[in-house]
């Protein structure tokens, strides 16, 4: 990568914004909450039959196809299609009406709508002829995409016994004309915010754990330096400079400290940052150059690149730098790891046949796996639960954001057509 350019000062205006959060009240649980309907740990998992129907109420039709396309990209589920219900919407839940058809569970709801938004939600279970939750959900009328994520996350739970996905976020770097910044937008690409933060090298974002901060690299009046985002403050300010280049990476689970790839004492090695005490401490030495780091979810190892063996591949050693070893053995070029939230594979871009493809594996080198197979794709990062991939394409000819299934299915778009969009990073909740 090429770190050099001239930038012309400029003035960062932040424009940060503030997550509400959904109010839900009248939770009713029955004893069926606590069956687990799809096990999504089973080699021999099946989709869950599935009815969704339209619901009755001001945007109700709106709200549905957002939970249904949640639901329906997990590839856990399988939706019937309206066409074939018996029971009208209107009408109270009969389990006569559904198991002919094999469908398993129905989603029912109404709305309410008028300087807020009230929605209550049914779930039922067919076989056993009871009903899993009711819920009712409020929020502001402008947080309506929310709410049906809220929705789609509290079915997935009730389901399959793990949290949902659905509210999660996705940070990248996004060129507008001449210039780059940060912006945020929801997992499927909706409601895309634009931060003021710019510069003529702006580098992927990195969020705290908590997804409270994020942190990132720019150039600006000719130096680089590492930024920090606090969402809770909406204060955006440089943590570190040096010379050369300083290139973030991930937090550690605390938020207090960071790993980065700096070149001030001539090629790039990688370095842990105390932000509390402003304390940098170098953890590899070499004559290679070593970019790219990423913290394992406990905080006690980190993957890297590394070109001291000839060629960039991939290694992980010890948070202290000790234990440093290979994993990556196929293939000339390998960077951008990333490591699940569970700790059990890293997801890397690796280049075959002129391309760059995504890859995953286990951390100690074994169970290669390719995931893509067209264009160029690079930069991946896990979903909160591990089962999702975001990453960046050029398959399209403009590069833009990606996400599929971790096992490499379901690949789309997410980003806008108009936008050059890279460097992706999934929030971690």
């Amino acid at each position: 990568m090429n770190y050099t350019g001239y930038v012309q000062p400029v003035t960062f205006k932040i424009t940060v914004f503030v997550l509400v959060f959904i109010v839900c009240s009248c939770l009713l649980f029955t004893g069926a909450f606590a069956k687990i309907y799809i096990d999504i740990t089973s080699p021999a998992l099946r989709k869950l039959p599935i009815a969704i129907f339209d619901f009755q109420g001001p945007s109700g039709k709106e709200i549905a196809e957002i939970i249904r396309d949640d639901l329906i990209f997990t590839g856990l589920f399988m939706y019937i299609d309206k066409s074939s219900y018996i029971e009208p919407a209107s009408q109270p839940f009969n389990p006569l009406n559904w198991t002919p058809l094999g469908i398993e569970a129905v989603i029912k709801g109404t709305v309410q709508k008028e300087q807020n938004i009230s929605v209550d939600v049914f779930l039922y279970d067919t076989f056993r002829a009871s009903e899993i939750f009711h819920k009712r959900y409020n929020a502001e009328s402008t947080l309506l995409r929310q709410l049906a994520h809220g929705i789609a996350n509290d079915v997935y739970q009730a389901l399959t016994g793990k949290p949902g996905i659905f509210r999660s976020r996705i940070a990248f770097v996004g060129e507008d004309g001449n210039r780059k910044g940060i912006y945020i937008m929801d997992w499927d690409g909706e409601r895309i915010k634009k931060f003021g933060l710019k510069g003529s090298m702006v580098l992927a974002p990195h969020w705290s754990k908590d997804g409270k901060q994020i942190i990132y690299s720019a150039e600006r009046n000719r130096k680089w330096g590492v930024y920090l985002i606090n969402f809770l403050r909406m204060t955006e300010k440089k943590i570190y400079s040096a010379k050369g280049t300083n290139i973030a990476g991930d937090f550690f689970p605390d938020a207090n400290a960071f790993v980065l790839s700096s070149s001030q004492r001539g090629t790039p090695d990688l370095f842990t940052y105390d932000i509390l005490r402003k304390k940098l401490r170098r953890i590899t030495s070499s004559s290679g150059i070593e970019v790219s780091p990423t913290v394992s979810p406990d905080g006690a190892h980190i993957g890297f690149v590394s070109d001291r063996g000839g060629s960039p591949q991939i290694y992980v050693m010890n948070r202290n730098g000790s234990d440093i070893r290979r994993i990556t053995f196929e293939g000339s070029y390998n960077t951008s790891p990333n490591w699940s939230p569970k700790g059990d594979r890293i997801a890397f871009s690796g280049r075959r046949a002129g391309k760059n493809q995504i890859f995953t594996l286990r951390p100690d080198g074994t169970d290669l796996t390719q995931l893509t197979q067209y264009g160029n794709n690079e930069e991946p990062s896990f979903s909160p639960d591990g089962r999702y991939i975001t990453f960046s394409s050029d398959r399209g000819g403009r590069k833009g954001i990606y996400i599929m299934r971790a096992n490499g299915e379901a690949q789309k778009k997410i980003s806008p057509k108009w936008l050059k969009a890279y460097g992706p990073r999934w929030s971690p909740q």
